[in-house]
């Protein structure tokens, strides 16, 4: 039986779903991956995948490179003949059902967040909500990652209710991620871990600093991320190296194992508007790190207030600063606290075993009734 896989990267593939692949090659499954190639595309095709490029833009909605994109998509699906696929992220699973649709193969798609689709009502956010509702109509199921998000597209009608399932993220690999001996740094020290757009709430947590700095808090105010000025909602790099030369922030830039980086700081920061379940939050809470996050979907299925960590409002540099400054103050026995609970509830909610066993479950329903 052949699978494909569809995402937006090939190191998204090879960061958060080689677990599922090595379990389906382990099953039997031919696996075929479908992304743009990257350096991870040497690595997939190592593990055993059989690769195909993808020309595909992750950013906004551009008619004629989207309808090429449903072309380029058909065609590779018809050569590969898949027996179903797999999609993730917005334009494989928009325009791959389509391409899917028109050569009758069955689909499951995985919302894995709804970028700003949601957050803002504008002509774009309008048009992206119909091409959701045109597409989902095909798939043979449709996983999301929060139940806000799976009973929205519900209430919407972008789906049909008996279609729609839920995970917990694309889960997390319990035996990389693992919990870090408690410590506390002299200088209590935040890490921010996100691409630096600003729907990730980086200009509410450089506002927060600053007001903290204002107070004369002995804290470090780490940011790990890639810059992308040219995203719609990128932050300009003149604008980032403003901070860093204020020393408001220090900039860690990227890093291929994010690991390190959150066992030597005190409390992992997230202050997103919306989430799907952000994987940054759930190896956080492996490693047995405090969390600080905003009250969002996404954010509050992986933290739970004064459980794991302190939730704070949405787009709210005050309320931020103010939790942050509350997790300085806490004892060592209430840090390691948040950091133990944080790391049960990922044993018990979120290992990714849970994800791969609902995906083959998925995949065997439909060989039954194939």
């Amino acid at each position: 039986m052949k699978v494909a896989i569809v995402l937006n990267t090939s190191w998204n593939i090879y960061n958060f779903r080689m677990n599922f692949v090595r379990a389906l090659i382990a099953k039997g499954y031919e696996v075929h991956t479908v992304a743009p190639e990257d350096r991870y595309t040497q690595y997939l095709q190592q593990a055993g995948c059989h690769h195909h490029a993808v020309t595909m833009d992750s950013r906004g909605i551009n008619a004629l490179k989207d309808f090429a994109l449903i072309l380029e998509l058909r065609s590779i699906y018809k050569e590969i003949k898949p027996d179903i696929i797999l999609h993730y992220t917005i334009k494989p699973n928009i325009y791959g059902s389509i391409a899917a649709a028109m050569l009758r193969i069955p689909t499951v798609n995985n919302v894995c967040g709804l970028g700003t689709v949601f957050l803002r009502k504008n002509l774009l956010s309008s048009v992206a909500i119909q091409l959701y509702r045109w597409a989902f109509r095909f798939p043979k199921k449709v996983f999301f990652q929060n139940p806000d998000d799976r009973d929205l597209f519900v209430s919407k009608r972008l789906v049909p209710a008996q279609s729609a399932d839920l995970l917990p993220g694309s889960g997390i690999d319990l035996r990389r991620f693992t919990p870090a001996p408690f410590t506390r740094n002299g200088s209590f020290t935040f890490l921010l871990i996100s691409r630096l757009i600003t729907d990730k709430g980086i200009l509410e947590y450089v506002e927060a600093v600053k007001r903290l700095k204002a107070q004369g808090i002995n804290a470090r105010f780490q940011v790990l991320g890639a810059k992308d000025p040219a995203h719609r909602r990128g932050i300009s790099v003149e604008t980032i190296q403003s901070w860093i030369d204020s020393n408001t922030i220090e900039y860690l830039g990227t890093a291929e194992d994010v690991q390190p980086f959150i066992k030597a700081a005190d409390c992992i920061v997230l202050p997103s508007y919306r989430e799907g379940t952000p994987h940054t939050l759930l190896e956080a809470a492996s490693c047995a790190k405090p969390i600080v996050a905003t009250d969002v979907p996404g954010c509050h299925q992986v933290v739970q207030n004064n459980h794991n960590g302190l939730l704070c409002k949405l787009q709210d540099a005050g309320d931020l600063a103010d939790k942050m400054l509350q997790m300085t103050r806490l004892d060592d026995d209430t840090l390691r606290g948040y950091g133990v609970r944080g790391r049960q509830k990922m044993e018990r909610e979120f290992d990714d075993s849970i994800v791969i066993d609902k995906y083959l479950t998925a995949i065997s329903e439909f060989k039954k009734t194939s």
